[in-house]
C-alpha cells in the first residue's frame, strides 16, 4: 500500500521518497517525515547548552558543548518520534474523524495499537542510554520530564491551553541542556525556560489553525479556538512575552553586547510571523509555524554570540 502524503508533510520529504514501503508507516508514526517537530524539540536544549557555556565562559570548549549537543540531537529524534507515537496511541478516535490526521499510520489500520507501544518503549530505551550518559541532576531532570509528556495528549480534552502544556514539555530541554552543561540551575536557565513557554504558546497557536474547524466539530479544545478571531493579538502577546524573558536573561547571565544583533533578528521574525498571518489560509500557518525553525537557531545564535564579551 502507498502511503499519502499528510498536509503538513512536504511532497517531497525523503521518507516518501526514498523510504522502503515497509518502513514508511513506522518513519511516519514517528513524524520523521516533518522533522520541523524535532528542531522544535532541539533547539530548546540547544539553547540551554549555549547559555551555559557562554555564562561560564567554556563556548570555546568545544570538547564539552559539541557531544552534547549531538546527544540532544539524537534524543530529541528518538523522544519526539515516542512522543509523537504515544499522542497517536491517545488521540487514535479523534485522529480517524480528522482530515489531516485521519491517514496517520494507527487510525488507518497500518500499524497497530499493540505495535505502536512497542515502538514507544523501544524509542525511550535508546533515549534512556543517551540520558545515563549525562551528569545525576540532568538524568532527574530527563525523568521528571516523563510526566510532562504522559499528560499532554488529555490536554486538549480538559483545558483550552494545551499548547501552554506543550510550551512546559517541548521547552524542558532548556533546562536539561543548562543542567548538562553545570550539574544546576540557576535564574538564567529558568529566564530562558519561561522564554521558551511562550514562543511554543504562539508557534502552536498558529499551527492549530490547521484544524480550527475540525477540532470544533470533533470537540478538541485549543489556544485557536479559545482566542477566535482575536488569535493573531494573542500570539503577538505571546511573542512578546517570549521576546522580553529571552533578553532578559542578558543581564544574570553576564553576557555580552554581541548577544543583542541575532536576539533583535529573532524578535523581529516573532513580529513578521504575526504580521504575515491570515486566519483563513491554513496553508501559510503551516509555512509560519514551520519558519520557528529560523527563530530558534537566531536565539541560539545570540545566546553563543552573547559568550564574547568585548
Amino acid at each position: 500500500m502507498t502511503d499519502t502524503v499528510l498536509p503538513d508533510a512536504r511532497p517531497a520529504n525523503w521518507v516518501d521518497r526514498h523510504a522502503p514501503e515497509r518502513l514508511k508507516p513506522w518513519l511516519k508514526l514517528g513524524r520523521f517525515d516533518r522533522p520541523i517537530g524535532i528542531w522544535l524539540l532541539m533547539l530548546p536544549g540547544w539553547q540551554g547548552i549555549a547559555l551555559a557555556a557562554a555564562e561560564h565562559g567554556r563556548i570555546m570548549d568545544w570538547r564539552a558543548w559539541l557531544p552534547l549537543m549531538l546527544a540532544f540531537a539524537v534524543g530529541a529524534a528518538l523522544m519526539r518520534a515516542a512522543g509523537c507515537a504515544y499522542n497517536d496511541i491517545v488521540d487514535r478516535d479523534f485522529d480517524a474523524k480528522v482530515a489531516r490526521t485521519a491517514d496517520r499510520p494507527i487510525p488507518s489500520g497500518r500499524i497497530s495499537v499493540k505495535q505502536a507501544w512497542a515502538f514507544v518503549a523501544g524509542c525511550c530505551l535508546l533515549s534512556l542510554l543517551i540520558l545515563l550518559a549525562l551528569n545525576p541532576f540532568t538524568i532527574a531532570l530527563g525523568v521528571g520530564s516523563l510526566l510532562l509528556v504522559a499528560g499532554y495528549p488529555f490536554m486538549k480534552r480538559i483545558t483550552w491551553w494545551p499548547q501552554a502544556w506543550l510550551g512546559l514539555t517541548f521547552n524542558w530541554g532548556a533546562l536539561m541542556g543548562y543542567a548538562a552543561m553545570t550539574g544546576e540551575l540557576t535564574l538564567p536557565a529558568l529566564l530562558l525556560y519561561a522564554s521558551g513557554i511562550f514562543w511554543t504558546l504562539g508557534y502552536d497557536t498558529i499551527y492549530a489553525l490547521q484544524d480550527i474547524e475540525d477540532d470544533a466539530l470533533v470537540g478538541v479544545k485549543s489556544t485557536a479556538r479559545r482566542l477566535g478571531r482575536a488569535a493573531p493579538q494573542g500570539i503577538l502577546a505571546f511573542y512578546m512575552l517570549a521576546s522580553l524573558l529571552a533578553v532578559s536573561v542578558w543581564l544574570p547571565a553576564r553576557l555580552g553586547p554581541l548577544f543583542f544583533p541575532p536576539f533583535a533578528l529573532f524578535a523581529m521574525h516573532l513580529s513578521n510571523q504575526v504580521r504575515r498571518l491570515k486566519l483563513d489560509d491554513p496553508a501559510l500557518a503551516l509555512k509560519l509555524f514551520k519558519s520557528n525553525r529560523g527563530a530558534g537557531l537566531l536565539l541560539f545564535a545570540a545566546l553563543a554570540a552573547g559568550a564574547f564579551k568585548g
